[in-house]
């Protein structure tokens, strides 16, 4: 065992510059893991800071002046963080609470759709079977409707913090933004001088999560957008709330657009019944769907390693089991970080062996 170890060592850790940024990986991750209350305005705004700045660079290669780039990028993300507050969140907020409000309503509908079931299909499905169904859907509508009331009520005395938070988020993306240069040579004093490992694993990272996340951003804003104004179209209810939630779920791939689908289809299918105009519902949804994955998610991404489903699903699941909805949100980027990791990640060849081993 000591044996196998020792090789171990050999041939990942054999150069001190891996070791140290072991070290710094493990600290990092406990700092998160155990800060990450506390530090939560500083992290999310190094991740704004993260996005924002493809475009900066975008705009001081064509030839705009850095400070007139660096507040032009800001001016944009206070443009969007206000509308985010005070347009789009109360909104959907209002229809997370009439759809609570609504739950009783549409649960009898979806029972009267349901009971047709067992008459049309007696040998796929029974009354006791969706009895049973109805039972437990009604009781998880009851427990959400009463999570809101509490969740609504109990969060009136951390207004005050998040409002601070919302003041620190945007003073901290501008401080990034303007000063990346100096906080980055700050941190490098604390490194080895000679250091082409740790830049060399920076610049795959860099590449890789920073396509990845300004990409998804894109992704989200063009996908939840396409879907409000198509919903709105066609006079889908919740219109708003429906669009949010389609927006995030193509930060989960797979996973995110067949869960969402399940709420978009059961309101379309309330408020307009079995007929055509919700089969043009579901159809302009599913032509949304399709061209997400077929025409922006391979524009947006050329430059990203995809990973495979079963990483992808893994990352899911481990991530949000450690830090619950923040990590499945960021399961994606994260195992986008390690993948550049370990490909950067030096490897020691195994010697051969002696030109005389294994003669007599």
């Amino acid at each position: 065992m000591v044996r196998i170890l020792r090789g171990l060592a050999d041939k990942y850790f054999s150069d001190d510059e891996a070791v140290i940024l072991l070290l710094l990986l493990v600290f990092g991750t406990l700092a998160i893991v155990y800060l990450g209350a506390m530090l939560a305005p500083v992290i999310a705004a190094v991740i704004v800071a993260f996005i924002l700045q493809g475009l900066v660079v975008k705009l001081l290669k064509l030839g705009v002046p850095q400070g007139v780039a660096v507040i032009g990028v800001f001016l944009l993300f206070l443009g969007i963080l206000v509308g985010f507050l005070f347009g789009l969140l109360p909104l959907v907020w209002a229809q997370v609470t009439s759809l609570a409000g609504e739950a009783p309503r549409i649960m009898r509908e979806l029972q009267s759709y349901m009971e047709v079931l067992p008459q049309e299909y007696p040998n796929l499905v029974s009354i006791e079977a969706l009895h049973t169904v109805y039972q437990e859907v009604t009781a998880e509508a009851a427990r959400m409707t009463q999570w809101l009331v509490s969740f609504s009520l109990s969060s009136i005395p951390d207004l005050v913090a998040i409002m601070i938070y919302m003041v620190l988020l945007p003073i901290l993306v501008f401080f990034f933004l303007k000063d990346r240069q100096v906080l980055l040579s700050a941190l490098a004093r604390l490194l080895p001088h000679q250091r082409p490992l740790m830049l060399h694993i920076w610049e795959e990272v860099n590449l890789q999560c920073a396509n990845y996340v300004r990409g998804k951003a894109v992704e989200i804003l063009i996908v939840g957008g396409s879907t409000y104004v198509a919903f709105k179209l066609l006079g889908v209810p919740y219109a708003a709330l429906l669009s949010f939630l389609v927006g995030l779920s193509v930060v989960i791939p797979y996973i995110g657009a067949a869960v969402v689908t399940v709420p978009v289809a059961i309101i379309a299918l309330v408020a307009f019944g079995w007929g055509s105009h919700f089969i043009w519902v579901m159809v302009i949804y599913g032509i949304i769907q399709a061209l997400d994955g077929n025409v922006l998610v391979p524009l947006l991404f050329s430059e990203v390693n995809n990973l495979h489903p079963v990483v992808i699903i893994v990352a899911v699941l481990f991530f949000g089991g450690v830090w619950g909805l923040w990590g499945v949100f960021f399961a994606i980027p994260l195992a986008t970080m390690l993948k550049a990791i370990f490909s950067a990640w030096p490897v020691k060849d195994e010697l051969p062996p002696p030109s005389g081993a294994g003669q007599a």
